[in-house]
């Protein structure tokens, strides 16, 4: 072990990747898929990196965040003084002429790898130094975007083909129709895989309360984990907690918010079941781990918004903790090709990564070919 981390200097190399086809949620559809690695270097030759995010419209701001503005902040400093450092990457989030989720994701990226590079310091896997609660996760897989000509049979088949790909349940896009069609969706998922298979549904905002409470009692019978994010944007709070009191089916949020006290006024306010926080999008692990601490104390499970390569390590350092979402590989290509040690799914299950810090090997060919 190394009695001190000074750091020297950041780089990020973004990355951006087409998808084979458009993939569509309620009121969203994603043409590529994207990212930063960043790279903390440091004067004792230990270099954490890792990658977070998957929005293309606003990576060269977040990059130029975190070269221009985090960068200065915290050259001398020691890496392993994180909370020191996590304060003074808090400065940019504090410009109100911009959209402070770009400071936040910034603040991630930097995070996330100053925390790698603790890992290798002290030659332990993250989820270890966390808590080390478990060491395998259930996966998920996210799927049944909307797609033209798309039948019901279409989505049965879907289904098949993600549980005989070794994952332990789907997430399952609605809130693009009317209730009624979304849940003959749900119904036709569920039939062609039987109630074992966990099934979990994300409406992404995209309903009224009514509609959400409607959905809710026509697939009462279809045994939902929980549901994701079931009513729109400007009074998510009340009227998530009125759903969570007339659907029957936990409530899940947490991914639009950029901050714990957030999160917080989520569980203060009776409005979910499930905080699925983003790390990537929320300032880092570093916060994260404070929205687990709360959620303990609410009796609040966890999950996290994607971002497999970062989750895995959180989720399984808790006793909280829920499931690993991923995507099928057309949707999520560069989980399954920039990361060369990836762990492979195995009976519903994914073993963390046993390497120090986060445990990724990058794949370098990989890296040059869609680096932007």
């Amino acid at each position: 072990m190394v009695a001190q981390l000074k750091i020297e200097r950041i780089e990020c190399v973004p990355l951006c990747m087409p998808l084979p086809r458009t993939f569509r949620g309620s009121n969203y559809f994603m043409t590529h898929r994207c990212t930063i690695i960043t790279r903390i270097y440091t004067s004792q030759g230990i270099v954490g990196e890792v990658y977070n995010g998957d929005e293309f419209e606003t990576q060269a701001e977040v990059v130029r965040i975190i070269l221009d503005e985090i960068q200065p902040l915290l050259i001398g400093k020691d890496a392993f003084n994180i909370e020191g450092c996590w304060e003074a990457m808090r400065k940019p989030s504090y410009n109100i002429l911009r959209d402070r989720k770009l400071a936040m994701c910034a603040q991630a990226c930097v995070d996330s790898a100053l925390w790698d590079t603790v890992g290798k310091a002290l030659d332990v896997p993250l989820y270890k130094l966390w808590g080390g609660y478990k060491d395998k996760l259930p996966v998920i897989c996210i799927a049944g975007y909307y797609e033209e000509n798309k039948t019901l049979a279409d989505f049965g088949r879907e289904m098949e083909q993600i549980r005989a790909s070794g994952y332990a349940g789907c997430k399952f896009k609605v809130g693009g129709r009317t209730p009624k069609e979304d849940a003959e969706r749900v119904r036709a998922a569920r039939s062609a895989v039987g109630d074992d298979f966990t099934l979990l549904v994300d409406a992404n905002q995209g309903w009224s309360l009514a509609e959400a409470v409607a959905f809710s009692r026509l697939a009462a019978d279809l045994n939902i984990r929980w549901f994701e994010e079931p009513v729109r944007w400007y009074n998510d709070r009340l009227d998530m907690a009125a759903a969570r009191n007339q659907t029957g089916i936990p409530i899940a949020a947490g991914q639009s918010e950029i901050s714990r006290a957030g999160c917080r006024d989520l569980m203060m306010s009776g409005a979910i079941d499930v905080c699925n926080f983003d790390a990537s999008w929320g300032g880092g692990p570093t916060e994260w781990r404070r929205v687990a601490a709360l959620a303990s104390c609410f009796t609040v499970e966890m999950g996290h918004h994607e971002e497999p390569q970062i989750s895995a390590h959180l989720l399984a350092s808790i006793p909280n903790g829920t499931y690993l979402e991923t995507f099928h590989p057309d949707r999520d290509p560069m989980f399954y090709a920039l990361v060369a040690n990836r762990s492979k799914f195995d009976n519903g299950t994914y073993d963390v990564p046993q390497g120090a810090g986060f445990g990724l090997v990058l794949d370098q060919t990989t890296i040059g070919k869609y680096r932007v």
